[in-house]
């Protein structure tokens, strides 16, 4: 049921993901908004299962996100088993929340499927080594993947994304078995979150510094944006007991050099590697 404007859940949501005042209301407020706005990365979980049928509705949710050309060059693996989910947390950098999660998606480009048809109809597919398909594998399983977020959130459902799959990119797709052609472009642990454990919306930029109207501009709106976000995110950081380092600080240590790449910076290789094309 849709909630007139200025409704103090539109507002409040607002705020708390830009934790500014200077945006303008919605022309209207409903749970949908209130559902995508008050997305959160969650890494700690109770240890049970996910309900009965829940993991067949995430996925239906996500193949109802667009794809390009009705390609569908996205596949998912779910993890269950408990000594998998530990290797691939072993993989992951020794990240808990992939082993004490009810389940583990590995998200894929997923070009085998085409490749495998085309022999099987006796048909060229010489379009599939060309680093636009495997593109096209890598946006099509993310926008499959945030579906699938938005949907397991409804259900009262956590989860946080794990790029960290990339680190080890052979070793991932040994455990999964996965053939040439297919690629694991991310991970997604999800779960029953546990309540103990207080999680915050983390800020976002103003979108002075992401809404761009007719061409990109760079100047003193954005450079406005990047250091409120750096003030703001200190005190997110304060609030969850993290280190306070600011935002500039922290993206910026992320980029700095390959070495900070966690092993991603021979992704070009393992690509090769595994079968993926990129002429």
């Amino acid at each position: 049921m849709n909630k007139p404007i200025g409704a103090r859940d539109g507002a409040a949501a607002i705020y708390a993901r830009y934790r500014r005042e200077d945006l303008p209301m919605p022309p209207e407020w409903n749970e949908t908004l209130e559902l995508i706005l008050a997305h959160r990365s969650y890494r700690n979980f109770l240890p049970q299962k996910l309900p009965s049928g829940a993991l067949e509705t995430i996925i239906a949710a996500a193949q109802s996100a667009s794809t390009s050309s009705n390609l569908q060059v996205w596949s998912v693996v779910a993890v269950e088993d408990q000594e998998r989910k530990n290797r691939l947390a072993e993989l992951a950098g020794g990240q808990q929340h992939v082993r004490d999660c009810a389940v583990f998606l590995i998200w894929l480009s997923d070009l085998s499927r085409l490749e495998r048809l085309a022999e099987i109809n006796k048909r060229e597919a010489l379009a599939l080594p060309y680093l636009e398909l495997f593109l096209t594998g890598a946006v099509d399983a993310a926008l499959a993947a945030q579906n699938a977020v938005v949907a397991l959130e409804s259900l009262g459902l956590g989860s946080v994304y794990i790029g960290a799959m990339r680190n080890h990119p052979e070793e991932v797709a040994k455990e999964l078995n996965l053939p040439p052609n297919v690629f694991a472009v991310f991970g997604m642990a999800v779960g029953a979150p546990d309540p103990t454990v207080p999680t915050g919306v983390k800020p976002r930029l103003g979108q002075a510094a992401v809404l761009h109207r007719e061409q990109y501009q760079w100047g003193e709106a954005q450079l406005e944006a990047v250091a409120t976000l750096d003030a703001k995110f200190r005190d997110f950081q304060k609030e969850q007991g993290l280190p306070e380092q600011g935002w500039v600080r922290q993206v910026l240590s992320r980029v700095r050099g390959p070495d900070a790449m966690s092993g991603r910076a021979r992704l070009r290789e393992a690509l090769e590697a595994l079968g993926v094309g990129l002429k």
